[in-house]
């Protein structure tokens, strides 16, 4: 048991872009590519992701020193801290769910998929941190590894769901076939962007117009391009914060690299994919007749799309301005602040890439953000303490703007009544299972018409 753990914690602490390729490879030869084209394929989605992290990089590198002058500015003084994503990560993979997180998870996966209540392969083994993050804080709230297991397991089965439900408008608007995303926090926003699309219909303003990127470059012409509007939202911000000609242009600069390297990267993602993705139909079309598969990716292809990255970077004033006005909200955001691109990263593909339904969904959704990550904040911080984390300075409570999605919360919730919560989690979880079975010709017909 223990070789078996230590085994599964090297894998975890291989990263991403170790990780992706690995497993892309391994798609490959079960779907009978061949070697030399699975490492191939692999090799190349790798490149797409260390590509991707690289340009990513900006963000935090250029856009980070400016959400810390942002916050001196708004003048925040909460009590939580956002401590971000890395700190809520390592402290999921420490808790005793996380330890056996990723074999536990694959089963689960292996099992959806063999009863075929699920489409999506889920590679995103990085990710899996936040199930362990939900199994974490419901052994925090109840003291029983095994209801942090079964909470775990909900929260993935929910996601490899809402993953299927997904797929096609994520492959449709980025144009990456056969993809979908399960990332435990994207996924706990797409039914809020569905239903915020179905109120924006009956919206006589917003019913019958689309703005998108494509509509703004005809627009406005060149400065309608992705990399010119990087470069004025950049030059814009550095005047907001202050900034001297040089770092002023030298964040537009940034922020322009930034809106054309990315859609290119995922490009290399989509190059390495499209031979698993044909691979596949070939095989299943063999075997499994009308079945189709999905391989599971992090939300972060979601951000080669101009659509996201510009909302992104617009949600973190405000972002600080809810922090500030909201009378719920205990939380001050830092660590993800410069994140905000992955928080409604589901929402361009749910909204078709319309810029300004993209922005208000932003809004509305980072504002059920600061709600969770606040409520959350007692628990974040006693599972902390029981893994030993340390705390950034001066901070006596912590929490994390990606750990405030509300399926989490809900399961954690639901398993505080231990037997009983359990029952009703699983009765949850049913449902789901049944709903989406039931309905899965009139959701595929859906996806098809859009």
């Amino acid at each position: 048991m223990n070789l078996i753990i230590d085994t599964f914690d090297y894998i975890s602490n291989l990263g991403s872009i170790v990780m992706v390729p690995v497993m892309i490879a391994i798609v490959g030869l079960f779907f009978r590519l061949g070697i030399m084209k699975s490492i191939r394929a692999g090799v190349m989605v790798g490149i797409g992701f260390i590509g991707l992290n690289l340009v990513l990089n900006l963000i935090w590198d250029y856009v980070g020193p400016v959400t810390t002058i942002l916050i001196d500015k708004f003048n925040l003084n909460l009590s939580v801290v956002d401590a971000g994503w890395p700190a809520a990560a390592g402290l999921a993979f420490a808790t005793r769910v996380g330890v056996v997180i990723i074999p536990f998870i694959i089963l689960v996966n292996i099992l959806l998929l063999f009863t075929r209540q699920t489409k999506t392969v889920n590679i995103d083994i990085w990710n899996y941190w936040h199930y362990a993050f939900t199994g974490g804080v419901i052994m925090t709230v109840t003291g029983n590894f095994w209801y942090g297991l079964f909470g775990a397991a909900a929260h993935a089965i929910i996601a490899l769901k809402i993953a299927d439900l997904s797929a096609k408008r994520v492959q449709n608007e980025l144009g990456i076939p056969g993809v979908s995303i399960p990332q435990g926090f994207a996924i706990t926003t797409v039914p809020i962007f569905m239903l915020l699309d179905k109120v924006y219909d009956r919206i006589p303003g917003l019913k019958n117009r689309r703005i998108d990127s494509e509509a703004i470059n005809k627009k406005l012409g060149i400065m309608g391009e992705p990399l010119m509007i990087g470069l004025v939202l950049g030059i814009i911000l550095g005047l907001v914060v202050g900034y001297d000609g040089k770092n002023t242009v030298e964040l537009g600069i940034a922020m322009a690299a930034l809106m054309l390297l990315l859609p290119r990267m995922v490009k290399v993602i989509m190059e390495g994919l499209v031979p698993i993705s044909d691979g596949a139909k070939s095989f299943l079309q063999k075997r499994f007749k009308g079945t189709e598969f999905y391989i599971g990716l992090d939300s972060a292809i979601l951000l080669g799309h101009s659509n996201t990255i510009t909302v992104g970077i617009l949600l973190i004033p405000i972002a600080l301005l809810l922090a500030m006005i909201l009378p719920f909200n205990t939380t001050l955001p830092f660590g993800d602040l410069a994140a905000t691109s992955f928080f409604i990263a589901m929402a361009t593909p749910i909204h078709r890439g319309d810029f300004f339904r993209t922005l208000i969904s932003g809004t509305v959704m980072m504002a059920i953000i600061l709600a969770v990550a606040s409520y959350f904040a007692p628990i974040i911080t006693e599972t902390a303490i029981n893994t030993g984390f340390q705390f950034p300075e001066e901070a006596t409570k912590i929490t994390a703007l990606s750990a405030g999605n509300w399926v989490a919360y809900l399961i954690a919730m639901f398993a505080k009544l231990k037997v009983i919560g359990v029952l009703i989690i699983a009765v949850l979880v049913g449902g789901v299972l049944y709903f989406f079975r039931k309905n899965r010709s009139e959701i595929s017909e859906t996806e098809n018409n859009d």
